[in-house]
């Protein structure tokens, strides 16, 4: 990675929340099954990611063990999160699965409270009884004829997905306190993440082994795209800022996908549903309001041979 991207992890994570930010509409349009789908996004990204994993490896040594457990205990919270996703998507649409999806803003932080005691403002206390009126908009329960097969289901695979990628982000953050190798914590996570998918999708009875070369196409861009290009980008920034700040940068994500999925796939939510995902996207921002958070110093960074000083 650029040097100037380790040096700017905000712009590293706001551009690696746009090339994410397509990523439901990939899906979408791939028309498979949501095993599928998370199963060769993750089969597709590893050749990009394997040769920086082990150039990682040869210029710095293998990572401890305990980082390479805490990738692969994010790659099969990855494995739920892309599921459950996928499935919101069927049921709720890919923009407004994305808006559910990423509750995580308001979620992570008490998470980092409970598991890192990094302690969460008063705001994103706040924030919590407006995004879940929010949330009861987007799932229809006071209307007719909302948007989506059935926006009901879809909010609960949404919180489920809300769940597993706020577990993901803290626990592949702590994977990745090397700060001079993003890549070798997000190729564990990405392999664990297509090997976990095969037994749910086993279960489930929908992993399908050979999609149509169409789909291929669609789920290959979907892979380099974002799972390879967008989670190093992001893989970049999450040791280096704080939880709560980098959760609410990624935000940009369903902001965009929403506009995208209603330009591209012609995605038209209800007046009421637009409604919950103001009220959702308000709650983001009052996680983010307040004094501007400052970067998280480097920890468990040991400096190249030629940096060390005499």
């Amino acid at each position: 990675m650029p040097r100037r991207l380790h040096d700017r992890p905000i712009l590293a994570a706001l551009s690696g929340a746009l090339a994410i930010a397509f990523s439901g509409i990939l899906f979408r349009v791939a028309h498979v099954s949501p095993t599928t789908g998370a199963f060769f996004r993750c089969l597709y990204a590893l050749p990009v990611l394997w040769p920086l994993a082990i150039w990682e490896d040869r210029r710095y040594g293998p990572r401890p063990l305990k980082q390479r457990a805490l990738a692969w205990l994010a790659g099969l919270l990855f494995a739920v999160d892309l599921v459950a996703w996928h499935q919101g998507i069927e049921e709720v649409g890919a923009g407004l699965a994305t808006v559910l999806g990423n509750l995580q803003v308001v979620l992570v932080g008490l998470l980092a409270w409970a598991i890192l005691r990094e302690r969460p403002p008063g705001r994103s206390l706040a924030a919590i009884p407006v995004a879940l009126v929010g949330v009861i908009l987007i799932s229809g329960a006071f209307e007719k004829g909302a948007y989506g097969r059935n926006p009901g289901l879809g909010v609960a695979y949404g919180i489920l997905t809300a769940l597993a990628y706020s577990g993901f982000l803290l626990v592949l953050r702590e994977g990745n306190r090397d700060l001079r190798r993003p890549a070798g914590p997000l190729f564990d996570a990405t392999l664990v993440c297509a090997l976990g998918v095969i037994p749910i999708g086993l279960v489930w009875g929908n992993l399908d082994w050979t999609p149509g070369w169409k789909a291929q196409g669609y789920l290959l861009l979907l892979a380099l795209s974002s799972q390879a290009l967008g989670w190093l980008l992001i893989s970049i920034t999450l040791p280096r800022l704080p939880a709560a700040l980098t959760s609410v940068l990624l935000t940009f994500q369903p902001v965009l996908s929403v506009l995208f999925a209603w330009a591209i796939l012609d995605e038209s939510p209800s007046a009421l549903q637009l409604g919950g995902v103001a009220l959702v996207l308000s709650g983001l921002l009052i996680v983010s309001a307040g004094r501007r958070q400052e970067p998280r110093p480097e920890p468990g960074y040991v400096p190249a041979v030629a940096e060390v000083p005499d």
